[in-house]
C-alpha cells in the first residue's frame, strides 16, 4: 500500500472558517406555548444494549428536531455528560444538560412546563434531563424564527446556544457558545456510566450574528481584553456585588493561594461570577481543555471564595473547571497553567511555595466544601509550582515498527514520505466511520498517573482531527490531534491514570469526521 501525495488534499483543508453574519433574535417567546401532553419516558430511555444515554440523545433530538450532535456537545461542555446523581452545580444546574434553577436562569422550570415532566425527574433522570433540554432549545429556536431547514443545520443554532447559557456579557456569551462549537469541530468520545456517547468531528461555521464582532476572551490576536495583573489571563470582571473593593496589600496581606474546583463549566462559572445573585467570586478560573485563564477579580480586591472572611482577605482564589467527582477534568494543560499562575503569585507576594500556604478549599477553617477533592494530584501540582518535577522515573517509547508492540489491520499502509517521522517509517490510513484502530502495547509497571505523548509527521494532507484513544482505569478517553501541523516532535496528549500490566494502552483510530490521512507513528508513556 503506497501513500498518495498528501498535497492533493490541501485544497480541502486550507482556508479560514467562514463566519456568516446573521442576526438571530435571542428574545422572543417560546412557540411551544401551553402545557403539552407529558413525555412518555419509556420512549426516551431505550434498551440498555444500545446505550441508554446515547439513545436518550437520539430520541430527544428526533422528537424536538434539535441537531443530535449539538445537544451532545452542549451537555459535554457543561458536565462531561455526568448528572452527578441529581446534585446541583455551583450555579444551580442539574443533570447532564445542566438545566438551571437560579435567579437569572430558569431552564429547569421551562423544561418542566414544556415537557410535562416533574422537576424531580428532570433533575435526577438523565433521559428526562436530555428531553427537557431539547424541548427548551426547540422553544428558543421557534422564538428566534428558525425554519425547518435552518433547524437541520447546526450552524444556525449559535444564538440558541447563547440563550441557553444565559451569559451576562457578550464576551462570556461568545465564550460559552464557542466552546460548544469547538467540541463539534473536534468530536467527542465520552465513556459515561450510562454507555458511550460519540460525536464525529466536523467542520463548523456558526452564524454568530451580532457576536461576530465581539472579541473572544483571551484571543491570541490581542483583541480580547486582557488582565492587567497577570499577562496570560483574559479579563471578565465579576459583578461588583460579589466581591469587596480593597487595596491589598496595604489593607490586608496576601498570604495564601486557595485551590478550588468550580462544580460547573468554565464559561458557566465566569458567568455566575457576573450574576449579582451568586454572592461568590474568585480571582482566576482555569479551563480544563487547554489551561486558558480568565481573571474576574483584581488581586488587590477581596474575592468571596473561601467561605471565611479572614482567609478571603489574605488569599487569591483560583477556580478550576470541573467537578470533584470526575477525574477527566484535571488535564495536564490545566495543572501546568494553574501551577504557572500560582508560582507567579507566590513570587509576587512572597508566599512560601508549600502546602501550608497553597491550600485546598477544604483546608480553610470552617469549610463545608471538599474541593479540590480526591482526584486532584497535589504531589504533581506542587512539583510544577516549585519547579522540582524530577525526570520521569519510568518511560517507554513504542514506535510503529517496535516488534510485538504495534498492531494494525491491513488497511493501514506504510510510508517513508515525511522526514519528520520517528524511526524508519510510519503508518497511514483513510478516515472511516468504523472501528479500525492501530494499537500500541505498553508494559505499565504500576497503576498510577502517566503522561502520554504522541509523535507524528505533519502535512496539510494529514488528518485535521485524528483520535488518540487512551485506555485508562475508568475507561477509554479520546484526545483529538490536528496532524496537519506540530509534527516532528512529542505532543502532550495529557496525564491519565493507567492500570499496571502489559496491554494495549494507546491507539490511533480511523473513526473521525476530520479530513486527511490518519497517521500512526510513535507514542511515549512516562510516569509522573
Amino acid at each position: 500500500m503506497t501513500e498518495r501525495n498528501p498535497q492533493s488534499r490541501t485544497r480541502h483543508l486550507l482556508g479560514a472558517t467562514l463566519i456568516v453574519s446573521l442576526a438571530i433574535g435571542l428574545a422572543g417567546q417560546p412557540a411551544l406555548a401551553g402545557r403539552p401532553a407529558p413525555v412518555d419516558l419509556s420512549t426516551v430511555a431505550g434498551p440498555a444494549s444500545t446505550g441508554p444515554l446515547a439513545t436518550a440523545f437520539d430520541t430527544a433530538a428526533s422528537r424536538y428536531e434539535v441537531p443530535r450532535d449539538l445537544l451532545v456537545a452542549l451537555g459535554y461542555a457543561e458536565t462531561h455528560l455526568d448528572g452527578h446523581a441529581g446534585a446541583p452545580s455551583a450555579s444551580g444546574g442539574y443533570g447532564v444538560m445542566h438545566l438551571a434553577s437560579n435567579p437569572k436562569l430558569r431552564t429547569l422550570d421551562e423544561a418542566a412546563a414544556l415537557t410535562g415532566l416533574g422537576r424531580d425527574i428532570l433533575r435526577t433522570d438523565s433521559a428526562a434531563n436530555v428531553t427537557g433540554a431539547a424541548a427548551v432549545l426547540r422553544s428558543y429556536a421557534d422564538g428566534a424564527g428558525l425554519t425547518a431547514a435552518q433547524r437541520r443545520d447546526v450552524d444556525h443554532w449559535y444564538g440558541i446556544v447563547v440563550r441557553y447559557g444565559g451569559a451576562s456579557t457578550p464576551a462570556v456569551a461568545r465564550l460559552y457558545a464557542d466552546t460548544v462549537y469547538d467540541l463539534l469541530g473536534s468530536g467527542i468520545d465520552a465513556a459515561t456510566a450510562e454507555g458511550p456517547v460519540r460525536v464525529a468531528a466536523r467542520k463548523v461555521a456558526p452564524d454568530r450574528g451580532a457576536l461576530r464582532a465581539v472579541a473572544p476572551l483571551g484571543s491570541s490576536d490581542g483583541v480580547g481584553t486582557m488582565s492587567t495583573d497577570y499577562g496570560p489571563a483574559a479579563w471578565a470582571p465579576a459583578h461588583s456585588a460579589n466581591y469587596t473593593v480593597a487595596n491589598r496589600e496595604s489593607t490586608y496581606p496576601i498570604n495564601y493561594v486557595v485551590i478550588h474546583v468550580t462544580q460547573g463549566s468554565y464559561a458557566g462559572t465566569i458567568s455566575w461570577f457576573q450574576n449579582p445573585a451568586s454572592q461568590v467570586s474568585a480571582h482566576y478560573t482555569i479551563r480544563s481543555s487547554d489551561g486558558a485563564v480568565t481573571q474576574s477579580v483584581r488581586e488587590k480586591d477581596v474575592g468571596w471564595h473561601a467561605g471565611n472572611w479572614t482567609y478571603n482577605t489574605q488569599s487569591i482564589g483560583i477556580e478550576h473547571e470541573g467537578y470533584v467527582t470526575q477525574a477527566s477534568w484535571f488535564t495536564d494543560a490545566m495543572y501546568r497553567s494553574s501551577a504557572a499562575l500560582t508560582r507567579h503569585l507566590c513570587d509576587r507576594y512572597g508566599i512560601p511555595k508549600d502546602r501550608s500556604r497553597i491550600i485546598g478549599h477544604n483546608q480553610v477553617p470552617g469549610a463545608t466544601h471538599t474541593d479540590p477533592g480526591p482526584y486532584w494530584n497535589w504531589t504533581y501540582y506542587m512539583q510544577l509550582v516549585t519547579g522540582s518535577t524530577p525526570p520521569p522515573a519510568w518511560s517507554q517509547t513504542v514506535d510503529n515498527s517496535t516488534s510485538g508492540r504495534f498492531t494494525a489491520s491491513a488497511n493501514w499502509g506504510t510510508s517513508t514520505y515525511s522526514s519528520q517521522k520517528q524511526g524508519t517509517d510510519y503508518r497511514f490510513a483513510d478516515p472511516v466511520e468504523s472501528s479500525d484502530p492501530a494499537w500500541y502495547k505498553v508494559n505499565i509497571p504500576q497503576t498510577g498517573s502517566y503522561r502520554v505523548e504522541a509523535w507524528h509527521p505533519a502535512d496539510p494532507g494529514y488528518n485535521s482531527s485524528a483520535p488518540y484513544i487512551i485506555a485508562t482505569t475508568t475507561g477509554n478517553q479520546t484526545v483529538y490531534v490536528d496532524q496537519r501541523s506540530g509534527g516532528g516532535g512529542w505532543r502532550n496528549l495529557g496525564t491519565f491514570t493507567l492500570a499496571a500490566g502489559d496491554a494495549n494502552k494507546v491507539a490511533v483510530s480511523r473513526w473521525t469526521g476530520g479530513t486527511g490521512l490518519v497517521i500512526a507513528d510513535a507514542i511515549r508513556v512516562s510516569r509522573v
